[in-house]
């Protein structure tokens, strides 16, 4: 059986962003539920500030890093399925897909206007990107929840990818996962 695969390209950013999602996930959890004031209480301000720092920063990377994505997908179409999947299959993959590439999009976008609102710089290592619109504390509020919600919506779509990569792989064996493997 021939696995059509994507590119080389397309699977390194695929894996990427895997990292720094997941990464971002689980600070984002630790900033969010643990709080700012707790957090320096328990690490101190600089380990905090870090923390920040690198969640904008790498937020707005996967951003740019999906962006890229959209555009290469445009331009390298999926690779065809062979053997071809079921209507419902590729239905729940369609869905699933277009969920997690707009999601992917929108969290760090409701991150960034949520930053900005609230105030803060919004950091891309040591750069102040442009906040994009001004001080709005109950706005800000609202864009974080916005980003915290479709987090938890981005967990939800996780699991159901890694449950149907694991199926294909393990159950059906029908050569799905080369399509993004890296091996």
């Amino acid at each position: 059986m021939e696995t059509l695969r994507y590119t080389l390209v397309q699977r390194l950013l695929h894996w990427i962003i895997v990292l720094l999602v997941l990464g971002l996930l689980v600070i984002g959890t630790i900033l969010a539920n643990v709080g700012y004031d707790k957090l320096v209480e328990l690490v101190g301000s600089d380990i905090t500030n870090l923390l920040y720092t690198y969640h904008k920063t790498f937020g707005v990377l996967v951003l740019a890093l999906m962006l890229l994505r959209l555009i290469l997908r445009q331009v390298f179409r999926p690779p065809a399925y062979q053997p071809e999947l079921n209507r419902v299959e590729h239905a729940v993959g369609l869905l699933t897909h277009t969920l997690f590439y707009t999601a992917l999009i929108a969290i760090p976008i409701f991150g960034w206007l949520g930053t900005a609102a609230g105030g803060f710089p919004v950091q891309f290592f040591d750069w102040t990107l442009p906040g994009l619109i001004g001080r709005n504390d109950e706005l800000s509020g609202a864009f974080f929840q916005l980003h915290a919600l479709i987090s938890w919506i981005l967990i939800g779509l996780i699991l159901l990818h890694t449950g149907a990569a694991l199926y294909h792989w393990r159950v059906k064996r029908d050569g799905v996962m080369q399509r993004m493997s890296l091996m």
